[in-house]
């Protein structure tokens, strides 16, 4: 047991060697907000609309979810929902305004059988809603598994869960209908960026950006290709991403009073997730990820960013490679530690 508890603090410690390794030239971030809330110490998962954020603490809180104003960082509402949650670590937006999905789903030893999500009223004032929020359960479909990272596909109204591994997460999607008296079942689809600690979709529910602790990638949904991957600005453990209505997008981080940042994306990214004009002709099929010319489609509101800074074959992601090296070192350790003592 001791052994593991070696291996398990030292991925505990990965944050920290990401951080490091993230530190140098990353691209500037727009400070949208800082929290003003000294209850806000670990914000793990992050929402946003018009005029507020909403975000949880890591593991150790009591099950609630802060609704944050964005033009002051000050704390306009406190939903209570449970008692002692095992390890809350992602927010997806509601079906409604107003909701928010509240995952837990964090699982750093791999030990829990299934995982939890709740839709929970969020906004301004303070409100205990315990005893009234349904959860639902989740299985995976080949054990336990650790994951940072839900979304909800606004097409379809389904759940998306990421899942946090070296070489790549799992992505994972639950039931179109969630059943409270039984497990749901998830199904893999595909696979996303490594070290995920959250993700978000874009306003066309075509695409979807998963973020690591330094870097992030865009996908097209539901074929999860790549559009283009890119840096994130330093943070001091980046585990939080959210997508506004107008397309903004935006990045949180664990620690004290810190501040909650503006993404700007690669032009190619804001191309890609730009609206499709909407068609005077008979509706035809998309086969493909549209690519409006810079002429006549529509813009979002997002900051962009010189094109360079996309590769769209990067196989330096830093965040692929700090799990390589953390792969390394446990390997070593673990070794080490099966060795005979003489």
């Amino acid at each position: 047991m001791r052994r593991v508890g070696r291996l398990l603090a030292l991925a505990t410690a990965l944050p920290f060697v990401a951080g490091m390794a993230a530190a140098g030239a990353t691209p500037p971030g727009q400070v949208e907000l800082t929290f003003a809330d000294p209850e806000i110490v670990e914000s793990s998962g992050l929402t946003a609309d018009a005029d507020l954020v909403h975000t949880v603490n890591d593991s150790g809180d009591t099950g609630r979810v802060f609704s944050v104003d964005r033009a002051t960082g000050r704390t306009v509402g406190v939903t209570t929902w449970a008692d002692d949650p095992a390890d809350v670590e992602a927010l997806a937006p509601g079906p409604r305004p107003g909701q928010v999905w509240v995952a837990d789903i964090g699982d750093n030893a791999q030990e829990r059988s299934s995982v939890e999500v709740a839709l929970v009223p969020v906004g301004e004032g303070d409100r205990d809603v315990r005893g009234e929020v349904v959860t639902y359960e989740l299985t995976y479909p080949d054990g336990a598994r650790d994951a940072e990272t839900l979304l909800l596909d606004p097409a379809s109204g389904r759940l998306v869960v990421v899942t946090k591994e070296i070489f790549g997460g799992d992505v994972l999607v639950a039931p179109t209908r969630l059943d409270p008296d039984r497990p749901n079942r998830l199904r893999s689809v595909g696979t996303a960026t490594s070290i995920a600690t959250d993700g978000a979709f874009f306003p066309d529910g075509r695409h979807l950006v998963v973020r690591g602790y330094s870097s992030a990638v865009t996908y097209t949904w539901p074929g999860l290709d790549v559009v283009g991957r890119f840096d994130l600005p330093e943070q001091q453990q980046g585990e939080g991403v959210a997508v506004d209505a107008d397309g903004t997008v935006l990045v949180s981080t664990e620690g004290a009073r810190s501040d909650v940042l503006r993404v700007r994306l690669p032009r190619s990214v804001v191309r890609a997730v730009a609206p499709v004009p909407e068609l005077t002709a008979e509706p035809t099929v998309a086969t493909s990820t549209p690519a409006p010319s810079d002429e006549e489609s529509p813009r979002p509101r997002i900051p962009t960013d010189d094109p360079s800074v996309v590769d769209m074959s990067d196989q330096g992601n830093r965040s692929f490679l700090i799990g390589i090296g953390f792969a390394v070192v446990m390997l070593v350790l673990l070794v080490r530690s099966l060795r005979p003592r003489g």
